[in-house]
């Protein structure tokens, strides 16, 4: 199935977890990937795994910080040009950290809101002018299950990406008389760089029992990240093109 032959997609976060396997599953299905990230290192394993699969002719990597309006004029102008237009733009880039609310500083919570919610406002900025000019434009940005249910510890984490999920409805209105669609995914119980270990960073007096209802209904435990790469290319493709302005939420049942 090649759903994205001849389209050019810009991916964030596409050193690691969601935003890697969206990179590979786009490309399985013959795109064209911009695939940008802050780290460089995990852009190197993106890079050799698309040389694995045969697929290096048709990616570029570049690193990229969102939170960074100059580096974000720059680096969608180098997608643009590297792909000779867009199409599709996935925000997957992101940061998921904990507190306890009442210890949390303004310089914490500022750099949440910062690269999550800032970070995909500037990319949405940047890459609309292209992509109103692209083949049947997407952009998929990433909320979360945490925007509408409760996520302990993670109030600031939760803002942003519920003013994310809220941005998106006004971009999908705000265009749709132009031929682009927007929406979101809301992943959940996604295994993932973010969510190992004792997930994003949790306080030690953590008080895990208010997790227990976070558990998703299906299957053995978390998903992988593909779970999630292949809405994505759903969402992205002719398959969803009556799909914008609303956000889909991939989390097994957690929050049935």
């Amino acid at each position: 199935m090649n759903r994205f032959d001849g389209r050019r997609v810009l991916i964030t976060g596409a050193g690691s977890g969601i935003g890697q396997a969206t990179v590979h599953r786009i490309l399985a299905e013959g795109g064209w990937v911009m695939a940008a990230d802050i780290d460089e290192a995990g852009l190197a394993v993106t890079a050799g795994r698309a040389a694995a699969d045969g697929a290096a002719g048709r990616l570029v990597t570049a690193p990229l910080d969102i939170s960074d309006e100059a580096a974000v004029r720059a680096g969608v102008a180098a997608a643009v040009s590297g792909l000779g237009g867009l199409d599709v733009l996935v925000n997957a880039a992101g940061i998921l950290r904990s507190s306890h609310t009442h210890e949390t500083g303004l310089d914490f919570f500022n750099k949440i809101i910062a690269v999550n919610l800032t970070g995909t406002f500037l990319m949405i900025r940047e890459a609309l002018p292209a992509l109103l000019e692209g083949d049947a434009p997407v952009v998929v940005n990433f909320s979360s299950t945490s925007a509408s249910f409760a996520h302990p510890y993670m109030a600031a984490y939760a803002a942003s990406k519920g003013g994310i999920q809220s941005m998106t409805h006004a971009i999908a209105s705000e265009y749709s008389k132009r031929g682009l669609r927007a929406v979101c995914v809301a992943p959940g119980s996604i295994a993932s760089g973010m969510t190992s270990g004792r997930g994003p960073g949790l306080p030690e007096d953590a008080d895990m029992s208010l997790f227990l209802k976070l558990a998703p209904a299906i299957g053995q435990g978390f998903a992988g990240p593909e779970a999630v790469a292949g809405v994505i290319a759903m969402l992205a493709s002719e398959d969803g093109a009556f799909v914008t302005g609303t956000e889909i939420r991939i989390d097994g049942g957690t929050h049935m």
